[in-house]
C-alpha cells in the first residue's frame, strides 16, 4: 500500500494447554493484526487481535453485516487512515476500541469481543467462555 509499512502477519503457534496469543512485540499500534481461533461451546471460530492507541483488543473474525471474516488481506483490518477497522466486502466499519459500528452496511451491529489482558510481554485470552485451540 503506497504511503504505509504494514508489517507481515504472523501466524501465531499455539500450544494447546496455555491461552497466550502472541507477544506484545506481535502487535504494533494501527497495524495488521494477529489470527487465531477459539472454540465457544462447540464452536470452532475465527478470532484476531489488534493493538490501538496502545492497548489490545480482540474480536471474533465475524462482520455484523453478513458473519463474514473482515481482513481484506490475511491480518489487515484497519481502514488506509487506521482509525476504523473495516469489512474488507461491503466497507462496514468499526470502532477498535469497541467494535461498534462506526458506519456502512453494519448499522447498529457490532464486533463480539473477546477478553484478553497484556502482561509479562504477551498477550493472552481471558477465561470468558472461549478457549485458544490449536491452528
Amino acid at each position: 500500500m503506497p504511503g504505509f509499512l504494514w508489517r507481515s502477519l504472523r501466524m501465531v503457534e499455539v500450544v494447546v494447554d496455555t491461552d497466550v496469543i502472541c507477544s506484545s512485540a506481535a502487535l504494533t499500534d494501527g497495524s495488521a493484526g494477529v489470527r487465531f481461533r477459539v472454540r465457544l461451546g462447540a464452536q470452532i471460530l475465527g478470532a484476531f487481535a489488534i493493538r490501538y492507541r496502545g492497548r489490545v483488543y480482540a474480536y471474533l473474525n465475524q462482520c455484523a453485516h453478513q458473519g463474514i471474516e473482515l481482513d481484506w488481506k490475511e491480518g489487515y483490518f484497519f481502514d488506509m487512515g487506521r482509525h476504523f477497522l473495516i469489512c474488507a466486502t461491503h466497507g462496514a466499519l468499526y470502532h477498535p476500541d469497541t467494535g461498534r459500528c462506526a458506519g456502512g452496511p453494519c448499522r447498529g451491529g457490532a464486533l463480539v469481543p473477546l477478553a484478553v489482558v497484556e502482561e509479562n510481554n504477551v498477550v493472552r485470552l481471558r477465561a470468558d467462555g472461549a478457549r485458544l485451540i490449536n491452528h
